[in-house]
């Protein structure tokens, strides 16, 4: 069952009318928003139920430690597929902003990404390292269902079958250095999952967090920078903010584990 056939009338009924579809996303879930609740459901087929009892799991997780995220306000599930009802976290998702703006983000971004990863690793029962991510790539890449336009420019006419065969080549080295620098990670902290307030330009909430766990920081720093730089004017910018990134997040970067996890990441949806 395609995700577009998903509706809430069809499979559970129960939660009501005026739900308003949300096309984005790569997920296989259905989204629909409640404009008067201000609420977002979330919506799987059986086949997927264990991606969303993830998210379910993770946002419950965090709103407990109190950072800024959904609050999960109702759940079921059937034969047919299970729904998940959160709050709705006020503010603009940061793809949505020009350079200008998310310049003025850039510090509440930084800030909030060090927080998150400042979580007590031995308090977050989620693993969200090597272990999950080689299992996709192998499994995506297997099926040649790779998103090649994810891929960092200078790999989009490279087989994936090669870009995987150079990741598996230094998965021992990470592996090791992974488990000496594990924090809680977000898993896919693009842009898109980080709201922001459109007066204060603080970040209000990260979103579809069902990839948090711990993990090798740079999962996702790497995702982070990559994506920004679809936002900045130039090269040159996106080198700046960068650097100010690094000098507030107040660990040195490793270049190679931010290419390693940049040559990953696009493997594993």
């Amino acid at each position: 069952m395609s995700k577009n056939s998903l509706t809430p009338e069809r499979l559970f009924p129960e939660v009501g009318s005026g739900w308003v579809p949300v096309s984005i996303g790569e997920s296989p879930a259905a989204v629909f928003y409640d404009p008067v609740g201000r609420r977002h459901l979330k919506m799987v087929a059986a086949e997927h139920l264990a991606d969303l009892v993830a998210e379910r799991d993770r946002t419950i997780w965090l709103s407990k430690r109190g950072f800024p995220t959904a609050s999960v306000l109702d759940w079921d599930e059937s034969a047919t597929g299970a729904y998940l009802i959160t709050s709705t976290v006020p503010g603009v998702s940061a793809d949505q902003l020009d350079a200008d703006a998310l310049l003025l983000a850039w510090p509440s971004i930084i800030d909030t990404v060090r927080r998150l990863h400042d979580l007590p690793t031995d308090q977050c029962p989620f693993r969200a390292g090597l272990s999950n991510l080689m299992a996709r790539a192998r499994e995506i890449v297997a099926a040649d269902r790779v998103h090649t336009e994810f891929l960092p420019p200078q790999l989009r006419d490279t087989p994936a079958v090669t870009i995987l065969a150079d990741i598996e080549s230094e998965l021992s080295n990470r592996i090791a250095v992974e488990e000496a620098t594990l924090v809680v990670c977000h898993g896919d902290l693009c842009l898109p999952n980080i709201l922001i307030h459109p007066v204060t330009h603080h970040v209000s909430g990260l979103i579809d967090v069902g990839r948090l766990g711990r993990a090798d920081p740079h999962v996702d720093i790497a995702v982070l920078l990559s994506n920004a730089r679809g936002t900045w004017s130039d090269e040159a910018s996106a080198r700046r903010a960068d650097r100010a990134f690094a000098q507030g997040y107040g660990h040195p970067l490793d270049e190679d584990r931010l290419q390693f996890y940049g040559k990953l990441d696009p493997l594993t949806w």
